[in-house]
């Protein structure tokens, strides 16, 4: 598989550690399963991002058998089911409301920590909101009381030309927008 250069498409504004550029979004994922070992050191690091009064409420929902992975596929829209078939494993990141007005924040956090882990362990993930919801929320039991999120695919990434032509263009780190148009001092500015 060709290494992508990571600086050919990411050029930071101050120094930072590599592994925040390194880190992206791949669509092609090859079909091998990720070892019980390799994937619940993922979702260890995510249990150790902060949070409001330490209340946690960040849950995961993972799809790793075939037939729960058909489960995750019966939710998906087509456009990101189009490349995520063979995802070996799935979470679906909820978090509990009762935990209070931060809990979606907080929940943002430890995704974030999953998806460095993972990158830490050789894996690549790829988050998605092209799902549908209420499919979710039906298909896995979910209380009310848990907002749903993301999907989260996890496995190893593959060649991109194994993916269909018209995503093959796409896979590729995307840039970010100057830290100007992210960061306001004193007050908001558009």
């Amino acid at each position: 598989m060709k290494s992508i250069n990571i600086n050919d498409y990411r050029k930071t504004e101050y120094p930072i550690d590599d592994m925040f550029l390194s880190r992206w979004s791949p669509r092609s994922f090859a079909e091998k399963e990720v070892d019980e070992e390799t994937l619940m050191t993922v979702f260890d690091a995510s249990r150790w991002a902060p949070s409001a009064m330490n209340k946690q409420p960040w849950r995961f929902i993972i799809a790793r058998t075939e037939e729960d992975r058909k489960k995750f596929h019966s939710f998906i829209m087509d456009g990101n089911l189009a490349w995520c078939t063979k995802v070996p494993a799935f979470a679906l990141l909820i978090s509990d409301t009762e935990a209070g007005g931060s809990h979606a924040f907080d929940t943002g956090t430890a995704w974030g920590f999953l998806s460095l882990q993972a990158m830490k362990k050789g894996l690549i993930t790829h988050a998605m909101g092209g799902f549908y919801r209420d499919k979710a929320r039906e298909v896995l039991n979910i209380p009310e009381q848990y907002e749903i999120h993301a999907v989260v695919a996890i496995g190893y990434q593959d060649e991109k030309e194994k993916l269909e032509e018209k995503l093959q263009e796409r896979e590729l780190p995307s840039d970010r927008r100057p830290l100007t148009e992210t960061v306001m001092e004193g007050e908001f500015r558009a």
